[in-house]
């Protein structure tokens, strides 16, 4: 046994509990005023056993505050905890004439909010790594109706990407041998298809035909950051329901599968938005799922279509002539709610919004000129190929909803990832299949004088 390591521990463990006793009587109320007064102690104090004290104590008052002190909390960090603009003149006056990296050092250091350093420091905080997960939710919630907080975002979202550094992410697969704490919050951070209970979770964890995956941080433990679920399937999948479904299994032996489909990836941090995972999450279980299977040849999602239906609304509603007679008159069905159920109108609805939905992908842009569903932005910027668009391929009360029913698959090709991925992002091209893009050529016809772009 090492005598060394046990001494240091418990001389460390004494001097924690030391210092809690002599730091007692500090006593902070638990209010904005008392919050701000723990954050100076702590960026004035000395020594690490010292700041962990500190920053615990710290962290123990923003807890107890109620959503109003949490606001004021906030606006003073938004001015008394920025960078002191005296001293960003004077290290910019020094480096005007001495171009030096020392110099450069100097001017980056007081171009640095006060905030940076007072995170790191709470950061020393045992568990505090979530528990600024957690603020920065709280954060979120109320900087929509602060502009000026977003200077403290540009912070949280500056450390966050270096603590939250794929290096420090581990990735697990979630199976029913997995602890039950984890389990309860894959149920409860499922945020593409809801999952109904502990029997449902069963039946998407089944290992004849069900894959899932988690990114996990050494920091935070059984919190999961990221998980995605896979279903294993001959052949590319074009509807959900099946796969949701209980009682249907396409596979009787995971060995069977030729293909394997990305139906549901939740972010489960609200506070770590922005922060990207997914790519990386995407990317590792594919190999993971190469390496377990090597049959597997098609690495395929099956994706909801937001906002979809809020476009064909706003065009229908703002520029109805803009289509054709057809077009309108298809289009109008989607306010019967039983037009799915009719062979015969589901046929007319879909030969319409299938087309105006690979037009939808292709052309509508955002302000930045990206795709203007996040969904397509998010795949296509991950390298994947817009390779087919569903009918009918959600018809949950949600799928009709938002997307008409309609299911895309984006198809991940090992080999061609970086190079749809450059495409997209130097040249906005977006990667897509034969049949996608004859779908837009169709619905370019259904816009009445649009011109070919």
């Amino acid at each position: 046994m090492n005598m060394s390591f046990l001494q240091e521990l418990f001389s460390s463990i004494t001097q924690r509990d030391a210092l809690q006793r002599r730091l007692g009587n500090r006593k902070h109320p638990h209010d904005a005023e008392g919050m701000v007064a723990a954050c100076e102690e702590l960026l004035e104090s000395d020594g690490e056993a010292t700041g962990i004290v500190l920053a615990g104590r710290a962290l123990d008052i923003y807890k107890s505050l109620d959503k109003p002190e949490k606001r004021r909390f906030f606006e003073t960090l938004a001015t008394r905890f920025a960078a002191d603009p005296d001293a960003i003149d004077r290290a910019y006056r020094t480096y005007r004439h001495d171009r030096s990296n020392q110099s450069l050092a100097l001017l980056f250091e007081a171009s640095e909010p006060q905030r940076q350093e007072l995170l790191r420091r709470l950061n020393l905080a045992h568990g505090a790594t979530y528990e600024l997960v957690l603020m920065r939710q709280d954060f979120l919630a109320l900087m929509k109706d602060h502009k000026d907080f977003e200077p403290i975002n540009a912070d949280f979202v500056h450390l966050f990407g270096s603590w939250f550094n794929r290096g420090f992410l581990v990735l697990k697969r979630i199976d029913w041998n997995t602890p039950a704490a984890i389990l309860e919050k894959i149920i409860r951070y499922e945020a593409v298809h809801k999952i109904q209970g502990w029997d449902d979770l069963r039946r998407r964890l089944d290992a004849r035909d069900r894959r899932c995956f988690g990114f996990f941080h050494p920091a935070i433990g059984d919190e999961p950051l990221i998980f995605v679920e896979v279903a294993l399937t001959k052949g590319l999948p074009d509807r959900i329901q099946p796969i949701l479904s209980n009682d249907h299994y396409d596979i009787a032996d995971p060995s069977l599968a030729d293909s394997a489909a990305f139906f549901g990836i939740s972010n489960c941090q609200v506070g770590l938005r922005g922060i990207s995972f997914g790519n990386f999450l995407i990317k590792q279980v594919v190999q993971e799922l190469k390496q377990e299977l090597p049959n597997l040849r098609n690495f395929v999602t099956l994706s909801p279509l937001p906002m979809f239906r809020d476009w064909l609304a706003t065009t229908q509603r703002d520029e109805p002539e803009l289509l054709t007679p057809d077009a309108q008159e298809a289009l109008a069905l989607l306010d019967k709610p039983d037009w799915a159920e009719d062979e015969e109108q589901a046929a007319r609805v879909n030969e319409v919004i299938r087309p105006l939905a690979a037009r939808y992908l292709l052309k509508a842009k955002n302000r930045d000129g990206l795709p203007l569903n996040p969904v397509a932005r998010f795949h296509l910027g991950n390298g994947a190929e817009l390779h087919r668009i569903n009918g009918l391929g959600d018809v949950s009360a949600q799928g009709m909803k938002q997307s008409a029913g309609l299911m895309v698959n984006y198809l991940y090709v090992l080999e061609n990832i970086e190079r749809n991925n450059e495409k997209y992002t130097t040249d906005g091209e977006i990667v897509c299949s034969q049949s996608v893009r004859e779908l837009s050529r169709l619905g370019r016809k259904l816009f009445q004088g649009e011109p070919e772009k």
